[in-house]
This record gives C-alpha cells, structure tokens and sequence, in this order.
C-alpha cells in the first residue's frame, strides 16, 4: 500500500470529493484531510492510501490535474520523518 500526497486543495475539498477523484484509478483505502492543529482550520493538503500499482496510475493520472478550481501537486508521500529533518536557518 502505498500513500499518495494531494496538495493545493481548495479548503472547501472534503474527503468525499478526493475519494470519487482517486476511486476513478482504483480502490481507495483510506482519505485523510489535514487540519491545523491550532485553529483546526484545512490546511490545504490531504494523503490517499491505494495499493501500489493504482497508486502510480492515480499519480500520473490527476498530479497537475485542475480540481476545485485548483491545480493538483500529486505525488508519492514522504515518511513522516523527511519532514522534520529540515536544515535549521541561520
């Protein structure tokens, strides 16, 4: 299984709409939408879980793709971790 990034949503996408989007190239497993943890507000980005060949078909097919009046960023998701090893500013 294999987890997809969706970047630039609109902050009205609910988890419905990315479901019937990546349901087009296979069996969703699961939608998560991010929220702030603050304010509890959509922070604009969400991780689909496909297994792994529909992953890629799904990649290809919507990354770029116009959505909500947004241009789709899709790709793989990073592990958690690559995130927060950012190099510090000086």
């Amino acid at each position: 299984m294999k987890s997809i990034y969706v970047g630039n949503l609109s902050f009205d996408t609910t988890p419905e709409q990315l479901r019937e989007l990546f349901s087009a190239h296979g069996e969703v497993r699961s939608v998560k939408l991010v929220n702030d943890r603050y304010t509890g507000k959509p922070r604009g980005f969400a991780f689909v879980e496909m297994d792994d060949e529909e992953a890629e078909s799904a990649i290809s097919a919507t990354d770029g793709i116009e959505f909500e009046g947004r241009h789709l960023k899709v790709n793989l998701a990073k592990p958690r971790g690559v995130w927060r090893m950012r190099r510090p500013r000086h």
